[in-house]
């Protein structure tokens, strides 16, 4: 049966409200709802209805989120997991406001030069692919954190993800030439047969079923978080670690915590934005960023002009200095954040800024203080102003390509996270340096930015994108749309954007950038070279009418099977 995609501007629909997912072979890929009780947007239409689905069964935000995430694990292989880490913030309707750290951290046996050769040199093969790019899974441990501010049981949350995997789903097209393309990577990553793998060609509307793992998510709901880190699925872990030269061992699983950091939280123009602290480095390079364009009259430069996008990419090129400078893992080092972040420290910044001159990475190196691509993302929102925005990683498409045998689900290949070597780019072109070396227990650094916008202490806007290093300045120039710009949803998601990260001097444009500025910003001497895509962002935004009525207006990214579901 061949899927059936329909892109509405506006759409409104429902589900039955049980635990199960009605249709898994024949659903819609909503891009934008307006609704009045609650959203969730994801990556994929049966994740996001697996959240929508608690929402409806009284479930709050979390309970959403939660369910979406699971139910990602199964539908979005590629970036979905049950082997990988992230982040999520969420701010309560009661007010109190959530930071959850369950980044994957270094194995035990990790130490600091164990992707150099002999002569000193770095083996980015062993840091990408492969058992050995594995760090410690928080994922799980991070649903387990977020559970004690849901309503519902785990055995609920779960079901939708459970029936997605015994009983199957119809692919994408998109999907479809994923596994066609990593087909080779996958029989050269593992011993054992792997789900995306098989002997004729995936097409669109076939059925990907993945017993492995509906086994893995049964144990989940029936032994909770010791389900993954004790007993049957760890001993998988390590048992296939032990195939090839991977390090994690049974206690690094056992041993696995969960981290409550304090949420970073800052004035944007009226505006609350809260985001993530280290060890994402993306809340600091968001209030970075927005606090190096305030002042400087970006409202009234105009949306994509030169001189609006000159600007806000020599903020960038700055902070993305800093990050490579600065940070790293708190527990493990001193970041000097709140120099990082202040308002003097952001001014003299921006100090060597020029309009109509390109500036210089060899010129710009981080700034002096006294010492201190393949990711998801899911934003959701519920009838009581309870928020959540989640950021959940394998690092690269599918991980470490590297499937767990008997247990289903995809490693992640994050210990490239690291600096492997001080100055050596990642996959991502981010370099870093001590700061970020292997250890011991360790996270590693993140780009990972989810961030919830208040307005006066109420949800305003829900926003994230994966993406590397295109993460933290795909949501800024997501918020400076909305707030600076005065776009609707629709627009501030879907028109084309900009990245620059210090390293390489580049402006990366999305194909459809305006044209007239790309010419101006090369006659100001920038290099700039043209993507198909970056990010893929998932907002919401929440306007009060004058009559007090509530309007959440949700988008998903056009640019993937991202979907909205709402009621």
């Amino acid at each position: 049966m061949k899927l059936l995609f329909f892109l509405p501007v506006i759409a409104f629909f429902s589900f039955h409200v049980d635990a199960q997912i009605q249709q898994p072979y024949n659903y819609i890929n909503n891009k934008e709802v307006i609704c009045n009780n609650g959203a969730v947007v994801s990556a994929h239409a049966l994740a996001s209805e697996a959240g929508l689905l608690m929402l409806k069964k009284g479930g709050n935000a979390v309970d959403a989120a939660i369910a979406t995430q699971l139910a990602l694990a199964v539908v979005y292989p590629v970036a979905g997991n049950l082997g990988g880490g992230g982040f999520m913030i969420a701010h309560l309707a009661n007010g109190k406001e959530i930071a959850l750290d369950f980044r994957e951290t270094a194995p035990s046996a990790a130490t600091r030069d164990m992707y150099l050769d002999d002569k000193g040199n770095p083996q980015l093969e062993l840091s990408q692919n492969g058992r050995l790019s594995a760090g410690v899974p928080g994922s799980v441990a991070g649903m387990f954190a977020a559970l004690r501010y849901a309503k519902l049981d785990m055995r609920t949350l779960i079901a939708p993800a459970i029936q997605l995997a015994k009983y199957g789903f119809a692919i994408s097209e998109s999907q479809a030439n994923s596994f066609n393309y990593m087909k080779a990577s996958f029989l050269e990553y593992n011993e054992s047969p792997v789900a995306f793998v098989r002997t004729t060609s995936w097409q669109a509307g076939d059925t990907l079923v993945q017993k492995e793992l509906a086994g893995t998510l049964e144990r989940i709901r029936d032994f909770g978080k010791d389900g993954f880190y004790k007993g049957i699925t760890a001993n998988l872990i390590v048992k296939e670690m032990k195939v090839k030269n991977g390090i994690i061992s049974l206690k690094d699983l056992e041993k696995y915590v969960v981290r409550i950091r304090e949420i970073m939280k800052f004035d944007y123009k009226g505006y609350q934005i809260l985001s993530m602290p280290l060890p994402s480095s993306g809340g600091i390079i968001l209030q970075q960023l927005l606090g190096m364009v305030s002042g400087r009259g970006l409202d009234t430069m105009g949306f994509q002009s030169p001189a609006a996008t000159q600007l806000m990419v020599e903020a960038e090129r700055r902070a993305f200095a800093d990050r490579a400078f600065y940070q790293g893992d708190p527990d493990f080092v001193k970041v000097p954040v709140t120099e990082l972040i202040s308002k003097s420290y952001l001014k003299k910044r921006m100090s060597d800024f020029v309009s109509g001159k390109a500036g210089s990475s060899d010129i710009t190196k981080e700034g002096l203080v006294s010492e201190s691509t393949e990711t998801t993302h899911l934003s959701v929102i519920d009838k009581w102003g309870n928020a959540v925005s989640l950021t959940t990683t394998l690092n690269g498409g599918y991980g470490s390509n590297t499937v767990v045998a008997g247990a289903g689900f995809l490693l992640n290949n994050e210990m490239d996270d690291f600096s492997i070597k001080p100055g050596v780019p990642n996959m991502y072109g981010a370099v870093g340096n001590e700061k970020n070396a292997i250890a011991p227990g360790k996270r590693m650094l993140s780009s990972m930015t989810p961030t919830i916008v208040l307005k006066d202490g109420q949800p305003f806007m829900v926003v994230g994108t994966p993406g590397g290093t295109t993460i933290p300045t795909s949501v800024f120039q997501s918020i400076v749309n909305v707030i600076d710009f005065k776009m609707e949803a629709n627009a501030a998601v879907n028109y084309p954007k900009f990245h620059h990260q210090w390293l390489p001097d580049i402006v990366t444009l999305e194909d459809g950038f305006d044209k007239n500025t790309a010419t101006t910003l090369r006659d100001y001497g920038y290099k700039t070279v043209n993507t198909d895509a970056i990010g893929r962002t998932e907002m919401i935004v929440v306007r009060i009418l004058p009559n007090g009525k509530k309007v959440i207006n949700a988008v998903a990214d056009r640019r993937g099977d991202d979907a909205v579901a709402a009621y």
